[in-house]
């Protein structure tokens, strides 16, 4: 039996299992059990917290995708697990480590968690791509920007975002030739030089309410493209985030709204 908390941020859902005294461990059926929605509990992803052999009293995360595969960021999930050990540690800012390293994560006045969410990789390695090509203009029909942070995506910039089939595009585009880690893929809408509308098809997932580490690439996307300012909102389906990168060479900040849905026990 193994105790969990299921909690989301925007409508992006999660089930939080804590392994850092019990030791657990999942295997990838145990995840896809967790995260069906019909015979388990029922998530876009599962966040198992560990201790971190890296950094002193600190957690890391691994973060699971619904289908078992193993991920390097979750913005969401990141806003998530920081507010559990803040609350925690009765704190207001803590490190959450993952794949990507130590992230910095604040609380801010209002509840809501601001996350460091890293420097933005710009280059067709780091993304990474098959082959060498403009990472501001991907060679795919749409014209579409190509960021890392800490996960690959895929960001095209398209009108009516609302109705646009993002199912049918997102799964073709995720499985390109060009993303040999596959990618996330952000349909995103510019409302205006501080706002955007952004809808997303998440890699290893598919259509899910929100997708921070999205956010924050169809942020640097924009600006790069000069589409927006430096600081934004992004609404998602699930609702708003706040996303600032203030120069080329800064981290970007991501602010939202985490929230706890129950605690419960599942026999695995």
């Amino acid at each position: 039996m193994i105790n969990f908390k299921k909690m989301h941020g925007l409508g992006n859902d999660f089930v939080l299992i804590d392994g850092r005294e019990t030791g657990v461990t999942l295997m990838p059926e145990q995840v896809r059990f967790i995260a069906d929605r019909k015979i388990g509990i029922g998530c876009d992803q599962v966040l198992l917290l560990k201790y971190s052999k890296n950094f002193q009293e600190t957690t890391f995360v691994h973060l699971i995708n619904s289908d078992g595969t193993e991920i390097e960021a979750c913005g969401n999930g990141t806003r998530c697990v920081a507010d559990l050990i803040m609350t925690e540690e009765k704190t207001d800012n803590c490190i959450i480590e993952t794949l990507n390293g130590g992230l910095n994560c604040w609380k801010e006045p209002d509840g809501q968690i601001r996350v460091e969410m890293g420097h933005p990789q710009l280059k067709w390695q780091q993304i990474p791509l098959k082959h060498q090509c403009d990472t501001l203009h991907l060679p795919l029909e749409g014209d579409p920007v190509a960021v890392n942070i800490g996960n690959p995506h895929c960001v095209f910039f398209v009108d009516g975002v609302e109705d646009y089939p993002v199912g049918k595009e997102g799964i073709h585009i995720e499985h390109d030739p060009l993303f040999p880690k596959r990618t996330n893929v952000e349909f995103v809408e510019v409302l205006s030089r501080d706002h955007l509308r952004m809808r997303v098809w998440e890699r290893g997932v598919g259509i899910t309410e929100a997708c921070g580490s999205g956010a924050c690439a169809s942020a640097v996307a924009a600006i790069r493209r000069g589409l927006t300012d430096r600081k934004m909102t992004t609404t998602l389906d699930g609702g708003d985030l706040t996303l600032e990168w203030p120069h080329d060479d800064a981290p970007v900040h991501m602010t939202g709204p985490v929230t706890y849905v129950f605690d419960g026990v599942i026999e695995i």
